[in-house]
């Protein structure tokens, strides 16, 4: 039987996996989805895995070949820390925890005014924000803007500029969020922006994510619980 923890991370890893996939027909990258996982044959952009399991037990093997293990970087989201990929080839990176908001819970107020990236010079500007110097900001293509279900939440200051943000990624059962950021004040700072923007967006979806260290804390001290574990696999060449 299903808990409803369970049911909340098995939510949880199929909104994640289909954010993956919008990220990566942004970069002419087709992945598909299958029973156990979905998966691109080719490399994923940057931060992005090849892989994502959506339902526990998934068969490993059947797994790894679906992707691309020659060109380095491979990686997989494994969603319920149920596998060990270290035969194949792989190393675990890092642990994290998926996390839960309900639709019921109260928005925080914000003082900064938000908007939704309507155009490529709004999305540009939210990346370099985003990415705050690391040269990565093209991760971002003005392609994104053209997924349905693909909301980039921009915090403004009074005088127009971007400081705070997130990506809110909308599936049948959940609103995931991610790349959560403020140029000040760390994930404390934006979520009641991204959180206002959300309820306001999607009031009757229940918020996922993922989280570790400082920023999991910070987003459970922001009405969020953790429900269950995943690890990220990299495979070493």
């Amino acid at each position: 039987m299903t808990t409803p923890k369970q049911f909340l991370v098995r939510a949880a890893a199929r909104n994640n996996a289909e954010w993956c996939a919008a990220m990566s027909r942004s970069h002419g990258l087709a992945g598909e989805f299958g029973t156990h996982a979905w998966a691109a044959p080719s490399r994923t952009p940057l931060y992005y895995p090849d892989a994502v399991t959506l339902v526990p037990g998934a068969d490993r093997a059947a797994l790894v070949s679906r992707i691309d293990t020659v060109a380095p970087g491979a990686s997989v989201k494994d969603s319920f820390a149920d596998l060990d990929l270290t035969e194949a080839g792989f190393q675990m990176l890092f642990e994290a925890q998926w996390i839960h908001r309900p639709a019921s819970a109260p928005a925080p107020v914000s003082d900064l005014a938000w908007d939704v990236a309507g155009d490529p010079d709004m999305l540009h500007a939210w990346a370099l924000a985003w990415d705050d110097g690391d040269g990565n900001a093209d991760l971002f293509r003005p392609e994104l803007l053209d997924d349905p279900a693909t909301f980039v939440l921009v915090g403004q200051s009074a005088d127009g500029r971007v400081v705070t943000g997130a990506v809110a990624s909308r599936s049948d059962q959940a609103v995931g969020i991610s790349n959560v950021f403020a140029l000040d004040g760390g994930p404390d700072a934006a979520w009641p922006v991204v959180l206002d923007a959300v309820t306001w967006l999607f009031p009757t979806l229940p918020v996922v994510g993922y989280e570790q260290g400082d920023a999991l804390a910070a987003a459970v001290r922001h009405g969020f619980e953790p429900v269950g574990p995943l690890r990220i696999w990299l495979h070493s060449q």
